[in-house]
């Protein structure tokens, strides 16, 4: 690729038989037992950056209420030597082009994407301008394929649930591929059935929280509980004086007004809160979330009447933007590969050029990433934070009569 100097796709080969940097016993160079250049064998992650044509990354949620499903990676080769044919036995990945190889992609110095190759696609073409495409997900793939064994868990924090199900042995998910934060809900003890899929319960942990589960850019399962209140510190701006964009998608609608919160829990009661002035004026937009896991009722009426105060009025959102980031500075670039689901930015957008500017802190829920030789554009979706919780003493979040206290 010609501008992708600051891009590397790596694929996870296993190429014990020959091609690998291995050991050699008796060689000057590679019969070095300390040297870290020389393997033993296996899996070992290859940059084969010079055959890719374009990729694209895709990760995150729609919109607030939905559940982050699984990261996708789509890579295009070059293929007109046959080097990703799985039949070519004279390519140097012969017996390696199969499903459930590990890929990571890198931008700048930061890994944007690693998962694992589910199918590849091969086009041939008369003129011989072949391609290989590699499609991949992240883990929340092998999530979604384990079950659970009946039992019963102890009363704890959603955080220490969502450690409990990694750590069963069902799970074995590795304790240094997690970034788990504690949790405000306390979870009950209500029996778990047998064969209930892990990715299924895990994700109702995180609604009845509520907070965020998702594999992020380096592959760990990270859950961001509701209490990690946003701050100006390391604060991401758009527009004004901060970084460039080209577009800006603004939502102003119903999309997240709900006026009529309905909220279950299993063995436990039903909350209803509805808000009759909002009701009256925008006509019933029913919200209803059944099975939380809560240990208590009054933490069902704390979800309600929290969902009723911030989702009963239609909110002017900044709902998505794209930069173009082989236009900005290196610092820039940094900066927003730096970004992860959850960051918080500030977007400042005058429409036309007309009027005041108008302001919005957000919270980062979709990256896309798209990649050819000449461009590599990005893509935010957000929520809106103007219902943060408040940060004593922080610029913005610190204001009383803004934001609120954490439930």
């Amino acid at each position: 690729m010609s501008h992708i100097d600051t891009e590397k796709v790596e694929v996870g080969f296993d190429l014990t038989s020959g091609a690998g940097p291995f050991l050699k016993l008796d060689d000057p160079v590679a019969g070095k037992l300390d040297d870290p250049d020389w393997g033993l064998g296996g899996t070992i992650f290859y940059d084969i950056t010079d055959y890719v044509r374009t990729f694209s990354i895709a990760r995150g949620r729609s919109n607030l209420f939905n559940q982050f499903p699984a990261g996708q990676a789509i890579v295009e080769f070059n293929n007109h030597d046959r080097t990703f044919d799985p039949l070519y036995t004279s390519s140097p990945f012969y017996g390696n082009i199969i499903p459930n190889r590990e890929i990571r992609i890198t931008s700048g110095t930061v890994v944007q994407f690693t998962g694992w190759i589910d199918d590849w696609n091969l086009t041939y073409s008369p003129d011989g301008n072949s391609i290989a495409e590699a499609v991949a997900s992240d883990a929340t793939s092998l999530l979604a394929n384990r079950t659970l064994a009946e039992g019963t868990p102890s009363v704890q924090t959603s955080g220490a649930r969502i450690n409990a199900i990694l750590d069963s042995a069902d799970v074995a998910w590795a304790s240094g591929l997690r970034a788990i934060d504690t949790g405000a809900a306390e979870l009950s003890d209500y029996p778990i059935d047998d064969g209930a899929n892990a990715l299924n319960y895990l994700q109702q942990v995180a609604k009845t929280e509520p907070g965020n589960l998702f594999i992020d850019k380096v592959g760990r399962v990270a859950f961001q509980d509701r209490t990690v209140a946003p701050t100006t510190a390391s604060l991401t701006q758009f527009g004004g004086t901060g970084i460039a964009f080209a577009n800006l998608e603004v939502v102003y609608g119903s999309e997240v007004l709900y006026n009529q919160i309905q909220v279950s829990r299993l063995g436990g009661g039903t909350a209803v809160v509805t808000d009759t002035d909002s009701v009256a004026e925008y006509g019933i937009h029913n919200l209803t979330e059944s099975d939380l896991l809560y240990s208590t009722d009054t933490q069902l009426v704390d979800l309600a009447l929290n969902y009723a105060v911030q989702y009963s009025q239609p909110e002017y959102r900044f709902n998505a933007l794209e930069v173009q980031l082989h236009k900005l500075s290196e610092g820039l670039q940094a900066e927003m590969h730096d970004l992860e689901l959850g960051s918080v930015c500030k977007v400042t957008f005058t429409p036309n050029s007309i009027g005041d500017p108008i302001e919005r802190f957000v919270e980062v829920i979709r990256i896309q990433h798209f990649v050819t030789p000449e461009e590599h554009t990005m893509m935010l979706g957000f929520r809106s934070l103007d219902f943060a919780s408040i940060v004593l003493d922080d610029a913005e979040f610190g204001k009383l009569d803004v934001y609120s206290l954490s439930w």
